[in-house]
C-alpha cells in the first residue's frame, strides 16, 4: 500500500445502483460515472493495539463525474462529529506509539486541492492510483470470510468480464516474501509509492525514470542511469541506481532524507519509511 507517514487507512468503493466495473488489465479499472472511491486516514494511538483508540484525520474522495474524476478532501473535527470540506490544505501534529513501542511524532500534511493533482495526474487528467486489477488480485478478510477481492466483486455484481484468475496480473506484497521474490517485492513497492509520478504519462515524465512494474528496460528503471536534473537532490551520487551499492544510489538517498527539497516522494512523507527503505536497500545491494 501507499506509504503516508505510517498513517493507517480505511478504503471504500461505492458504485451507482445497478452499475458495475468493467474488467480492464490496464493500470486502473474502468469505473462507471457516479463511482465514489473513499479513503480515510487515521492513526491508532498505539500501533501495538490497533483500533483501540483512533485519531481520524481526513477523508479523501475521488468522484467519477461525466467529465472525469474530481478530488475532494474532508477534514474531521476533534470529537469526530463532523468533517468539513478542505480546499486550501492543512496540517496536524500527530503522536503515536509505533509497533516497537517507541513514541513517534509527525507533522501530518493534508494536501490542498492542487496538490491532489500532483499525484493523481495522468496526461493532465485526475485518475485513481491504487484500484487496478494487479493491486486488487489478492485475498481480503471480509466479514463473511477471506476471499479474493476480484472474485468477491464479481460474485456481488460489482465486476464484469473477469477472466480466470490465473490469467490476471498480480502484484507482490512488498513485506510478504510468500508473495514474490526480492525483485518482485521491491518493484511492487516502488510502483505504488513512486510510479504515480514516475511513469511515461505522469508528472515526472521528463525525468526519464519510470517505475511501473511493466517497465523492463534496466536504464528506464534507473539502473546506471544518470539523472536528467537532480541538483542537490542527488546527494553527490551519479546514478539513480548503482548495482551493489544502495547508499551510492540517488534513489536510496532521496528515500532516506527528510530534507523537503530532496526527499521522495515529495508529498505525503515527512518520516522515513524504514521498512520500505530497508527493502529497496537490500534489492539494490544484491544487484549484480
Amino acid at each position: 500500500p501507499l506509504y503516508t507517514d505510517y498513517a493507517e487507512k480505511l478504503r471504500f468503493v461505492r458504485l451507482p445502483l445497478g452499475k458495475s466495473v468493467n474488467y480492464s488489465a490496464a493500470t486502473t479499472l474502468d469505473f462507471p460515472t457516479g463511482t465514489l472511491l473513499v479513503k480515510t486516514f487515521y492513526y491508532s494511538a498505539d500501533f501495538r493495539k490497533p483500533g483501540v483508540a483512533k485519531d481520524i484525520i481526513e477523508t479523501r474522495l475521488l468522484v467519477k463525474e461525466a467529465a472525469g474524476w474530481q478530488a475532494i478532501t474532508y477534514v474531521w473535527n476533534e470529537d469526530l462529529s463532523d468533517a468539513l470540506l478542505e480546499i486550501a490544505g492543512d496540517d496536524r501534529n500527530i503522536s503515536f506509539i509505533d509497533k516497537a513501542g517507541q513514541k513517534q511524532q509527525v507533522r501530518y500534511v493534508i494536501p490542498n486541492q492542487n496538490q491532489c493533482k500532483g499525484c493523481h495526474n495522468s496526461n493532465d487528467r485526475i485518475m485513481p492510483i491504487g484500484p487496478g486489477v494487479a493491486q486488487l488480485n489478492g485475498t481480503y478478510a471480509y466479514a463473511t470470510g477471506a476471499q479474493n477481492q476480484l472474485t468477491y466483486w464479481k460474485t456481488h455484481g460489482m465486476l464484469t468480464q473477469l477472466p480466470a484468475l490465473a490469467t490476471v496480473p498480480r502484484t507482490a506484497v512488498w513485506n510478504d516474501a510468500r508473495t514474490g521474490n526480492l525483485n518482485a517485492r521491491a518493484r511492487a513497492y516502488l510502483a505504488i509509492n513512486c510510479a504515480h509520478c514516475h511513469r511515461r504519462e505522469g508528472p515526472a515524465q521528463t525525468s526519464g525514470l519510470f517505475l511501473i512494474e511493466a517497465e523492463t528496460d534496466p536504464t528506464v528503471i534507473g539502473i546506471n542511469k544518470s539523472p536528467v536534473a537532480a541538483g542537490k537532490g542527488s546527494g553527490g551520487r551519479m546514478v539513480d541506481i548503482k548495482p551493489g551499492d544502495a547508499e551510492g544510489s540517488i534513489l536510496w538517498y532521496r528515500m532516506q532524507t527528510r530534507d523537503p527539497g530532496e526527499r521522495m516522494p515529495e508529498l505525503g512523507r515527512n518520516l522515513v519509511h524504514k521498512e520500505g527503505l530497508a527493502l529497496v536497500k537490500e534489492w539494490i545491494d544484491k544487484m549484480k
